[in-house]
């Protein structure tokens, strides 16, 4: 009996390890190949029904290679899937898009046909080499930056996904960055954060303004590090997932040392979130203007008509303690392939004003569990995680930042309880934030 050649993959050594670095420390096996298996459902069934975890393989005639990957085994049950891991993702550079399944949405439907994605992306539709899109709102991704308009394929391929223990990970893959997750780190970083105290002594508390896009995570940064603080968590900020900015005032949040404690030698300023359109979300003439001390807490934002300072704050200049010590820009991390160009561009013009006032400026990287499925998974992977790490270089080349000032980061949203791995990344965060300012306030004129 003439035994069958063994499947070749179209993915070469560098993409299959992009896509293991998306997926964590696990181990692509070829199961289904439309060119040799046939594009029928059947022969797909056949090859990839009850697997386990798989990956799906799409390339097309413009050299886009993208598709989805689900945790639950394909048989044909008839049933809508929910799977939080599911996602799509397309190869473009060294980074791939990802996309993760929305909350509350389906993952796909387990039906008799060829794969789907939440009803929404079909593969291999109708017998044929290629992709069929259909309305949905299950995964959020732009056609154009998925596979670049192109719906002609030229191959389909599954893999099944078998996870590597990760304790072989652990002991054997040496972190990009060096930053102990432990329960002993997180007390001592709250002990050095509770005794700072700013170089200049007329200044009691140093200023950090959060700049970002909307939804990007300002105010939870400020409820999870007042969690932290307080013992557990918190919601003291209003934050949320609208459209627009949820917060249209300018706020000063202090943090205590405990619910009846001292206050913390810091104070975190939230701003409206930057939108693409002129004359919505955040201007920069208001940044100026809280930059230099001259915008009161609880000042309600108007796009169309910037802060106009009364004139007696006119005719004097705002004191070194009403000034900001230090800049953060907050950046969503799942989405920042997906930045507009507008919102870059804005970016960068905020970036130029503070740079004429040599305020130092730093990247607070949200949502790193949303990132990467290796993160979510567990979080203390953040810094084995080569994808994340490209994340981080990917932010520093688009903003302009040092790759020593991006601190990746997980705000508190869905949980009950503190947990120490999650401390440690906040806690590491705001810590450079006071160094920064630090160095800031160690150059600065007095006289």
């Amino acid at each position: 009996m003439q035994r069958s050649a063994p499947l070749t993959s179209n993915l070469n050594e560098e993409q299959t390890k992009q896509l293991c670095d998306l997926l964590g420390n696990v181990k692509l096996s070829l199961l289904y190949k439309a060119s040799v298996h046939g594009y029928q459902a059947s022969a797909f069934h056949q090859k990839c029904d009850n697997e386990g975890p798989t990956l799906l393989v799409a390339y097309n005639r413009s050299g886009y290679i993208f598709g989805g990957y689900t945790s639950v085994n394909y048989s044909q049950s008839g049933r809508q899937i929910t799977d939080r891991d599911a996602f799509l993702f397309s190869i473009q550079g060294k980074i791939p898009v990802y996309s993760k399944v929305n909350r509350g949405h389906y993952a796909r439907l387990d039906d008799a046909g060829m794969p789907n994605f939440g009803q929404q992306l079909y593969f291999c539709h109708d017998k044929g080499e290629i992709v069929y899109e259909e309305g949905g709102k299950s995964y959020s991704f732009m056609a154009k930056r998925l596979h670049g308009n192109d719906t002609e394929l030229t191959e389909c391929e599954v893999y099944k996904v078998k996870e590597i223990p990760c304790y072989s990970n652990r002991n054997q893959v040496k972190p990009w960055r060096n930053i102990q997750l432990t329960s002993i780190q997180r007390d001592e970083l709250m002990e050095v954060i509770r005794n700072h105290k700013p170089l200049v002594t007329s200044v009691s508390r140093v200023r950090i303004l959060m700049i970002g896009p909307v939804g990007a995570g300002k105010s939870s940064f400020f409820n999870s590090i007042n969690s932290v603080f307080t013992g557990h968590v918190t919601n003291k900020a209003i934050s949320g997932f609208a459209g627009t900015s949820v917060t249209t005032q300018f706020r000063t949040y202090p943090v205590r040392d405990g619910r009846q404690g001292k206050p913390l030698p810091f104070v975190l300023c939230d701003t409206m979130g930057l939108e693409e359109q002129s004359g919505a979300g955040l201007d920069i003439k208001d940044i100026r203007s809280i930059l230099q001390g001259h915008v009161p807490d609880r000042y309600k934002f108007n796009p169309f008509a910037p802060f106009q300072p009364d004139e007696q704050k006119k005719s004097r200049p705002a004191s070194l303690q009403e000034k900001i010590h230090c800049v953060v820009y907050v950046i969503d991390a799942s989405k920042i392939s997906l930045m507009s160009e507008k919102v870059e561009e804005k970016i960068a013009v905020i970036r130029k004003e503070i740079n004429s006032l040599s305020i130092p400026q730093m990247v607070l990287m949200t949502k790193v569990d949303e990132a990467c499925p290796q993160v979510e998974k567990d979080l203390y992977q953040i810094y084995l995680s080569s994808y994340i790490k490209a994340k981080v270089q990917e932010v520093s080349s688009r903003l302009g930042v040092p790759v020593s000032c991006v601190l990746p980061v997980k705000n508190y949203s869905e949980e009950l309880e503190l947990e120490f791995n999650c401390d440690v990344l906040l806690l590491t965060a705001l810590q450079q934030m006071l160094r920064l300012a630090d160095d800031y306030l160690d150059d600065v004129d007095l006289f």
